[in-house]
């Protein structure tokens, strides 16, 4: 077993790099499946969600060649529909674009039901609403999703909910489907349009992108084609709350500052100094660090993705806040994790109540789920002694070298291998 062990209690200073995004990335090679040909995807970041994507395109028939650390050639030219393996799919949320793209372009899709970080009830009705919009007869059973249809063609879809994955999901089928398809309540985030710039550079006619209202005029076939991902919001939002809750100064560079204007809103507020740059901004901690209150809410507002980082910064703020959780029901359980640490902070219904200014303590504790995971991080770089994390899978799914990254910005950080408790036993 793996495990990250922080001696905490020093501020960060110095200089990082942001990878590309997961949350952009996963769609597009999944959406590399309507492409008969070869696509080059640059700015890649080298997380284990993108390594079993892979794996799962290979298993269909994809021929995927590593060109350098974050670029690939994606040809999906020979492969196949409803074969892809159903233990793989279940070990990422993002393998769900995969019905997407094969229905796209093969009409029928056959895929397990997707697995990710577990934090509350997170159904897909409104995808399978899309496809059955779309011309497709839907069935779920046995742990897998079906899609049959004599091919997907194009419709008006009203979304009950505004949904980042349906969004993509339908966005991807209906970039090949006979006729026009428009999306209405569509999700706005980056990432959506990072996806539609790709599949227009293939050859899609997308528009509305980054609006509430999406049409696609669906195409015969799409081409291959060279695309570089979107750095990553979330992982540049990280490292900017980190700076601040170490009382450090960063500056965050391949970024797009646009992207992160919710974040660093809340962290002037906070009492933090924002620099924006052209593709870098400069964080600085500055005087006390004041209390806030934060409302999660579908971009461009406050990232659901940025909430446990807000809060184990919280923590060492003055003063009483709260975060409200507006899109997920149950994002909680890195709380427990934080009160092993000596945060006094509560739940109630769907809002976190943090009582800052007591400093946090050392202590055993474990990544929950991916951003629960870089939450607890946070919070042992602030803590003064030796903090272990298990479970560092979990925040490996979407932090590309994170122990590098933070020990190239002074952190006493480093990834240990210990026994696992049953390999102890069988010693005994």
């Amino acid at each position: 077993m793996e495990k990250i062990v922080i001696n905490g209690g020093t501020p960060l200073f110095g200089q990082v790099e942001i990878s590309g995004s997961k949350n952009a990335a996963l769609p597009i090679i999944y959406a590399c499946v309507l492409v008969k040909g070869k696509c080059i995807l640059e700015n890649i970041p080298a997380i284990s969600d993108i390594s079993f994507s892979f794996e799962i395109l290979k298993g269909i028939g994809a021929k995927i060649k590593m060109l350098d650390r974050t670029t690939y050639e994606v040809d999906c030219t020979n492969v196949e529909p409803c074969i892809s393996d159903y233990d793989l799919v279940r070990k990422i949320r993002g393998s769900y674009y995969l019905l997407g793209a094969e229905f796209g372009r093969f009409g029928k899709a056959k895929v397990g039901l997707p697995g990710g970080c577990n934090f509350g009830v997170r159904p897909i009705d409104q995808h399978i609403k899309g496809f059955e919009a779309l011309g497709g007869k839907t069935t779920t059973e046995g742990g897998y999703v079906e899609i049959t249809s004599e091919g997907a063609v194009g419709a008006n879809i009203f979304f009950d909910m505004s949904s980042v994955g349906a969004t993509l999901n339908i966005m991807i089928a209906a970039a090949t489907a006979d006729g026009v398809t428009v999306i209405e309540n569509a999700a706005r985030e980056p990432h959506i349009v990072d996806c539609a710039n790709f599949l227009n550079t293939c050859g899609a006619r997308i528009s509305g992108a980054g609006s509430d209202v999406i049409k696609i005029k669906g195409v015969k076939e799409l081409h291959g084609c060279t695309y570089a991902i979107i750095p990553d919001m979330i992982e540049a939002g990280s490292f900017m709350v980190a700076a601040v809750a170490t009382r450090g100064s960063v500056k965050i560079t391949n970024v797009i500052p646009k992207h992160l204007e919710s974040i660093s809103a809340k962290l002037e507020e906070m009492g933090a100094i924002i620099e924006e740059f052209d593709d870098a901004v400069h964080v600085t901690a500055g005087g006390n660090i004041k209390k806030t209150n934060v409302k999660t809410l579908p971009y461009p507002g406050f990232p659901t993705d940025m909430h446990p980082q807000m809060s184990a910064l919280l923590c060492t703020a003055e003063g009483t806040s709260y975060v409200n959780e507006s899109i997920f029901e149950n994002r909680f359980r890195y709380v427990e994790e934080l009160k092993r640490m000596g945060a006094k902070i509560k739940v109630d219904g769907r809002i976190v109540y943090i009582e800052g200014g007591t400093p946090l303590t050392p202590a055993p504790v474990i990544a929950t789920d991916l951003r629960g995971g870089i939450a607890v991080m946070i919070a042992a770089l602030t803590a003064k002694g030796r903090t272990e994390i298990s479970e560092i899978k979990l925040i490996e799914r979407g932090y590309d070298n994170i122990v590098a990254k933070m020990q190239a910005l002074g952190a006493d950080v480093k990834k240990i291998t210990v026994p696992d408790a049953v390999d102890i036993e069988q010693a005994n």
